[in-house]
């Protein structure tokens, strides 16, 4: 009697049903890191391909880089032989399932930047092996899974669908959440065809509590970046609020946790500084991009970007304000900006408002110094800092402190009942109850 010979769709499934699957995760950062020891978590044998040594070399040491990541579990992983770290594509052949999440920027005029899912998609195609799944989890614009992936990994003479499988199943990582992790956030899969899917979906089912499968690639890829196109729209209509409560001297904070009491009908966004990080600064202009390629005009999603990346300047021209005010030329004022992360409590500076922030200040003659703990240095472009130690000297000795990021961990009672003057755009002084007649609000 012979032995049936199982199809490629059907040997992987089976793989994968008995978590006796390779699974390759290619980049391990923030998206990367937390989702490889999920799936080593549940008993697949998970290999990570990191082309920054200094991280490889930590992650088989079981050292620990990423918040969102426990420590004990990536030790306890490592040493039990379920994830280990390369910094070539030579294992690309012994993995069933390769899963992408590598940085998708932008150029300075606001583009697409795909040159990294494009290096990664040609590696990978030159070792594609029948029985395969092929996973892009890097924010981008809708067709760049069919349009610029298939024939990149085709050119292996392999065929999508038959010999091998691919979807696109956008991160939803949020840092520092520690309510919603990759195992509980839904995850949203498209695939290029039907059997695309069903192995796609049955992938990320091994680990994610609900997977919500779309009809196509190009779906799920407008899910992720509408998702933060949302949130960029709302921010930008609270940071105009906050512009206009500026000129109409009414307090944007109480009116916004007024409006919010509301049961109906709204949700709670608040302004800031600026927006930073990884999502919100960049998804929106994919989809605008896209759109303009459609001959279609995104008015809504380009106001919001011009609408946010203003808030730097507001936040300037409000710190100049307060100089003037307090007698001080910004050519002899130091300013101490508090907190360099784009969100409270990570240690992420990517896209930080802060950092234009400082710039503009510098422009004005002002020595600008910053604190944050969790960013110890800053080397971005021309600005290259060292956070300084948060003492009594350094806020006495500051003009004004600019509150940019709200760490949990600050005392900022003592922040304003030590500093001259405080300009707090998060509204992190919202339970300082003396000397209020120091701090001025966005």
């Amino acid at each position: 009697m012979k032995l049936k010979i199982l199809a490629p769709k059907d040997q992987l499934l089976q793989k994968i049903n008995t978590h006796t699957a390779v699974v390759g995760v290619i980049g391990l950062g923030y998206v990367g890191l937390p989702f490889a020891v999920e799936k080593a978590r549940v008993g697949f044998r998970v290999i990570g391909i990191e082309q920054n040594p200094m991280r490889a070399e930590k992650v088989n040491r079981g050292q620990n880089y990423i918040s969102d990541v426990n420590d004990e579990d990536l030790r306890a992983l490592v040493n039990k032989g379920l994830l280990s770290a390369v910094v070539d594509f030579s294992t690309v052949p012994e993995m069933d399932i390769i899963v992408i999440c590598v940085p998708t920027p932008l150029t300075k005029n606001l583009t697409p930047d795909l040159q990294y899912v494009e290096k990664v998609t040609r590696e990978v195609a030159r070792r594609l092996r029948p029985g395969q799944l092929i996973s892009l989890e890097s924010t981008t614009y809708p067709g760049t899974t069919e349009e610029v992936m298939l024939p990149l990994l085709e050119t292996s003479g392999l065929k999508v669908e038959e010999d091998f499988f691919l979807v696109h199943s956008p991160e939803r990582v949020d840092p520092g959440n520690r309510r919603y992790t990759t195992r509980n956030t839904s995850k949203v899969v498209g695939g290029i065809g039907p059997n695309s899917l069903e192995v796609g979906v049955t992938f990320y089912s091994q680990t994610v509590t609900k997977v919500v499968p779309v009809s196509s690639a190009r779906a799920a890829e407008l899910v992720k970046v509408f998702e933060n196109t949302f949130r960029a729209v709302n921010i930008a209509l609270v940071n105009e609020l906050a512009m206009l409560c500026d000129r109409m001297e009414l307090n944007v904070w109480e009116v916004l946790d007024a409006a919010f009491t509301k049961p109906f009908g709204i949700m709670p966004f608040y302004p800031g500084p600026g927006v930073g990080g990884h999502c919100i600064p960049i998804d929106p202009h994919y989809l605008e991009w896209k759109a303009k390629e459609l001959n279609f005009n995104t008015h809504f999603i380009a106001l919001a970007g011009e609408i946010n990346r203003r808030m730097p300047e507001f936040v300037r021209q409000k710190a100049l304000r307060i100089l003037n005010r307090l007698g001080i030329p910004s050519s002899r004022a130091q300013i101490l900006v508090l907190g360099m992360a784009y969100k409270k409590d990570i240690a992420d500076h990517r896209e930080s408002p802060a950092l234009e922030i400082i710039r503009l200040l510098r422009k004005d003659g002002a020595r600008v110094l910053y604190h944050d703990d969790l960013v110890p240095f800053i080397n971005d472009r021309d600005l290259k800092m060292a956070s300084v130690p948060l003492t009594e000297k350094v806020l006495r000795e500051s003009d004004l402190v600019i509150i940019v990021t709200d760490h949990s961990h600050i005392d900022y009672n003592r922040v304003v009942e030590t500093a001259r003057h405080v300009l707090d755009t998060r509204n992190a002084t919202r339970h300082v109850k003396d000397n209020r007649e120091r701090i001025t609000l966005l």
